[in-house]
This record gives C-alpha cells, sequence and structure tokens, in this order.
C-alpha cells in the first residue's frame, strides 16, 4: 500500500513553518474575541433562536472573504426560522474541511458571579419563561470558529483548499445538525473530505486539548412513556386505577435494564429524568408522563432497551388490570447518533496539535456517556469526523481542585465558567493546526 506523504505524522509538516507566526497571529486576536466571547456569555440565546448570535457569526466571516449563506435549518413541522450559518473559503485545489460550532444556551439561571453573566430570560418551547445561559461552553465555540475563520484566511499560503464554517443552532436536545443537513446544508458548500469540531470542558485545564479515537460520545434516545389509569376521588382508591402507583413500580423496574439485560462490557445509561402527574392530593388522576434518556454507542443494545421499556411498561398495566385500550404508549422524541472520531484522521489531528501546542498539552482521553449531535455531520459513517474536548478550567483552580479530590463544575452547571483568554487560544490554535494539517502541502524534507 502506498502511503501519501501527507499521512505520515512524524514528517516535516507545514505546520513547522507557521508555529511561530500562529502564536503571534492569535496573540494579537485575543482582544477581540473575548470581547466576542463575553458578549455572547451575557447575551445567550435558546435553541431555536439565535438569530443574534448566528447574525454575528455570519457578519464576521463576511468580513474576512467567507462565501456565506443563512438561515439554514428551519425546524421540522414547526414554526421556527432556520438559524444555521455556513460560510466557504476556497483557496485552490485541495480537500475540503468542515470546522463547526454550536450556537445555542440553556434554560439555566447563571450562578457564576461574572461580571459579563447572563442576566437573559427567554420563553422556551412549553411558552414559559426561563432564565438563560451558555452552561455548556458554546459561546467559546462560537468565538473560537470566528478566530480560527479569521486566522486561516490571512494564512492562506499555508494551506490548499476549501474551509467550510458552520454555525449549528439547537444542538442542545432539538436536532439542530439533522434540520440543516435536511435543509440542504451540504449543498450549500462543498461535501466535505473531514469534518471537526471542539466541546468545551472544565475537566481539563484550558490551553490543553483531549482526543479520543474512536467511540467518544454515546448516542440519545429521548423516549416519552404516558402511564394510563382510571381517575377516581383519593379517598377510593378501589374504584380507580392508580397510574401514579404503576410509574412508581415502573422506574423502579426500568433500573433493571441495564443491570440485567445486558452484556456487562457494553456501556449504557437509562434515566428517568421526568414525571409529571396528578393535580391534587385527594385525586387520582387519569395519567402519569415519564420522560427518559437513553444512551448507547450500539444501535442493536438501544433497541433492545426500547423494547423492555415498552415491555415493563405493559407488563405492569396488564397487572393492573387495565384493558388494552388504556394501555401505556411508548414514543422516541429524539434521538442523536453517537460521535465517533475516526481514528485515523483523530490520531492524525492529535499529532499535528501536538507540534503547535506541545505534547503536554495534548491528552488521551476515555470515552463519555454524553451525546451530541455533531455526528450527523459524518452522514453515517461516509465523512471522517473527529470532535475533541478542549480545556477551559483556571489552571491554578484546576490543579488546586485536583489536589483536594473535588471536581470542576460540569457541563450544563449553573457555575459553568471558562476562563477566556487561555481556553479561546487553545480553541483557535487547536482549530488552525488540524486545518492546515488536512489542507497545508507538506514541506520536503530537510537535507
Amino acid at each position: 500500500m502506498n502511503e501519501k506523504p501527507s499521512d505520515r505524522p512524524d514528517q516535516d509538516s507545514p505546520l513547522d513553518a507557521i508555529a511561530g507566526e500562529l502564536e503571534n497571529v492569535i496573540y494579537n486576536q485575543l482582544p477581540s474575541l473575548v470581547e466576542i466571547y463575553q458578549h455572547l456569555h451575557a447575551h445567550p440565546e435558546l435553541a431555536g433562536q439565535e438569530a443574534n448570535t448566528s447574525a454575528l457569526l455570519a457578519g464576521e466571516l463576511k468580513a474576512c472573504g467567507y462565501q456565506v449563506a443563512e438561515g439554514i435549518g428551519r425546524y421540522r413541522n414547526e414554526n421556527w426560522p432556520g438559524y444555521g450559518v455556513i460560510g466557504v473559503l476556497r483557496n485552490g485545489e485541495g480537500p475540503t474541511v468542515l470546522i463547526r460550532g454550536d450556537m445555542d444556551a440553556l434554560p439555566v439561571e447563571e450562578k457564576t458571579g461574572l461580571s459579563y453573566a447572563s442576566k437573559a430570560r427567554g420563553i422556551n418551547r412549553q411558552g414559559a419563561e426561563v432564565a438563560v445561559m451558555h452552561a455548556c461552553g458554546h459561546d467559546v465555540h462560537v468565538a473560537s470558529l470566528i478566530g480560527a475563520a479569521r486566522v486561516l484566511a490571512g494564512m492562506k499560503d499555508s494551506w490548499r483548499g476549501t474551509v467550510v464554517v458552520v454555525g449549528q443552532p439547537a444542538e442542545e436536545g432539538t436536532g439542530g445538525a439533522v434540520a440543516m443537513l435536511e435543509d440542504g446544508a451540504y449543498r450549500h458548500c462543498p461535501r466535505p473530505d473531514y469534518a471537526l469540531a471542539l466541546h468545551t470542558t472544565l475537566q481539563l485545564p484550558a490551553g490543553t486539548v483531549g482526543y479520543v479515537p474512536g467511540d467518544f460520545m454515546s448516542s440519545l434516545t429521548e423516549v416519552e412513556v404516558v402511564v394510563r389509569g382510571v381517575g377516581s376521588h383519593g379517598s377510593a382508591p378501589e374504584l380507580g386505577k392508580d397510574p401514579i402507583v404503576m410509574a412508581a413500580h415502573l422506574v423502579l423496574a426500568l433500573q433493571t435494564v441495564v443491570s440485567r439485560e445486558k452484556e456487562a462490557f457494553q456501556p449504557a445509561v437509562l434515566t428517568v429524568g421526568t414525571i409529571h402527574g396528578g393535580s391534587a392530593s385527594n385525586v387520582i388522576p387519569e395519567e402519569v408522563q415519564l420522560m427518559l434518556s437513553i444512551r448507547t454507542y450500539d444501535d442493536e443494545l438501544r433497541d433492545r432497551i426500547l423494547v423492555s421499556v415498552e415491555r415493563m411498561a405493559k407488563g405492569l398495566a396488564f397487572a393492573a388490570g387495565l384493558p388494552d385500550h388504556k394501555a401505556p404508549s411508548v414514543r422516541v422524541t429524539n434521538f442523536q447518533p453517537p460521535n465517533y472520531n475516526d481514528p485515523a484522521l483523530t490520531e492524525r489531528i492529535a499529532a499535528a496539535m501536538k507540534r503547535t501546542m506541545g505534547e503536554e498539552r495534548v491528552v488521551r482521553n476515555k470515552p463519555v456517556m454524553v451525546s451530541e449531535d455533531f455526528g450527523a455531520w459524518g452522514l453515517g459513517g461516509e465523512i471522517p469526523t473527529c470532535m475533541f474536548w478542549l480545556g477551559g478550567a483556571d489552571p491554578l483552580l484546576f490543579e488546586r481542585k485536583k489536589a483536594a479530590g473535588e471536581k470542576m463544575p460540569s457541563l450544563h452547571s449553573p457555575h459553568f465558567a471558562p476562563v477566556p483568554e487561555p481556553t479561546l487560544a487553545g480553541g483557535v490554535k487547536a482549530l488552525v493546526s488540524a486545518v492546515v494539517e488536512l489542507l497545508g502541502t507538506p514541506m520536503p524534507p530537510t537535507v
């Protein structure tokens, strides 16, 4: 098998020639990027409502010469506009690399105490007013995307091909990636040869990245279960069939699916996240709604778990003596595919990042059971993809907590607060390093 020179990470690389320049360019960009980041953090927008964030990203891409398409990803079966953004920068013949950042925030009330902390309020999909916060680092993702887009536009002598920058709405459980793809995202740009993304975490110090070849993040299947009963007065339960009691039994029964119905070495998580039923202490209601999440790496295992959920729900209804027309319903409401990092691609860009960031700042991590819809951009494995962790923790605070056996705030925590400068510098450097590695022309070996 003939190996292309550009596939060998140990050879001379175009990154070697630009390493010093890259450092200076990023340093000069940092004040502007921090300002953008703090603005985004203070003005978060919920999934499907990213009007201002997408406009900011589109304006920045246009300013540095990208061909920009906006309004992509009109949400299926709803009257939400599409806020997806795609920027394309062509620079001669070569591969196409897509770099994606998500833009939406969460219904979380911020408790960081930062001077630029969010005080924003929004209306969620159920029509309720909620506090809104960037508690998952999507503000870092957008700012890093802008920084990388600027740097790549200014260093076109170091790469050949096409860069595609994607600003994606509605990552948080609402299918933004699929919505953009179904709305023709790949008609607005060349189909990529590689797709890349980063994700912020406070479980690594700022200025570092973590990579995972192969399985990276699990799939997510969200399920609604409606347990039906027969309503009655609370004083006469014998006249009804209590769905609250059935739902309680179901919650306990579901705990055995993972512990007793799969092989021990198959990772899976089943969580009952919400349970709603009843309106008064003296009324037995007609039904109870449960919302579940199922996480696996294996589609066949996921399907078996879904069968078990339905079997247990219907079995409890049968045991309670309910007629067939009162059988519970089990409905999948959302699915995100797993994130599988192409091993060869992942090792290649990890080696590239080690060249520019240093060996000690690029660390190998383990797979996790959180979920992200970035995997959809790979079209079921047709396009090699890689997502990597971007450290965002204050390094001194990280080491103090590590020494004390404590953890930094997790994703979706109201205390989630990346330290801006080193986090953004790391994000831009990592993205640019990966793109130049994939699009750069290898330097001839020195004699």
